[in-house]
């Protein structure tokens, strides 16, 4: 009997903030992939709650406006049952920001709105880690982020730059949380442009100039994806694997229509 493909649930807090470059590394090596609307699906459902994977995305919010976002209290509290018990998680951007809150830091507006290419720099863990091709010169990720978070209690900070001292960090032997972007593409972007229209006006940003730099990056980033997300990815596999083999075996759950759109 083939083996059961790992699961990996995204919450998605916009449509034209999706997966990305990560979805095809995902395809190649063998998750059965759905999404869930976070602001509007039952984050309380068992398909994401049991997931093998969970992918937080990123989103035009606050991770602390759950006064004005009734739903984040709900993606708090899914985030901190999961971390609780090292289940592999992946928070982007604000998803990394919600796992800090999770994990009791404070996430707060920044001092500067970054949005465009850059460059992070790695600590020796970071270094260590599967963000290691960031530390080669022509590398850079995509910055599109006003707010910032305290490193965790037991977190390990990977990344920072001169802007913000928290860029990415690690917990536990499954948690991955990066405040940049690194599966999104030139054809992704285009939607971006649109739906953050308001935001870059305000923030005085090129759209020019955005679509310039990820043309020259363009060759390089599908290949800087691969190899950073299968590192991660693999000892994860492997690991619930192991796991499922050693469970009494049942019949997989059915995914519900809530979270597979």
């Amino acid at each position: 009997m083939p083996s059961r493909r790992l699961s990996a649930v995204a919450l998605r807090h916009v449509a034209f903030e999706d997966l990305g470059l990560l979805s095809a590394v995902l395809d190649q090596a063998g998750w059965a992939v759905s999404y869930c609307e976070a602001p509007a699906d039952d984050l309380t459902d068992p398909v994401i709650e049991k997931a093998d994977l969970l992918i937080v995305l990123g989103g035009p919010i606050g991770a602390y406006e759950d006064n004005r976002y009734p739903f984040l209290g709900k993606e708090l509290a899914l985030l901190e049952r999961r971390l609780a018990r090292d289940r592999p998680t992946l928070g982007i951007c604000l998803g990394c920001q919600l796992m800090a809150r999770a994990l009791g830091a404070r996430v707060f507006p920044g001092l500067t709105k970054e949005i465009g290419w850059g460059r992070v720099d790695l600590t020796d863990e970071g270094r260590a880690s599967s963000l290691s091709p960031l530390a080669e010169e022509d590398a850079e990720v995509l910055h599109w982020h006003g707010d910032t978070f305290d490193l965790p209690d037991k977190a390990i900070r990977l990344a920072s730059n001169a802007a913000y001292e928290n860029q990415a960090f690690a917990f536990g032997k499954s948690g991955l949380g990066v405040q940049f972007h690194l599966e999104a593409d030139s054809r992704q972007l285009e939607e971006w442009y649109v739906g953050h229209a308001v935001e870059l006006m305000a923030a005085q940003v090129s759209i020019d100039g955005l679509r310039k730099k990820v043309a020259a990056l363009e060759q390089r980033l599908p290949s800087q994806a691969g190899r950073i997300f299968t590192e991660w990815l693999r000892p994860l596999a492997i690991g619930r694997e192991s796991v499922s083999r050693r469970s009494v075996r049942r019949p997989p759950a059915a995914v519900s229509a809530d979270c597979t759109r």
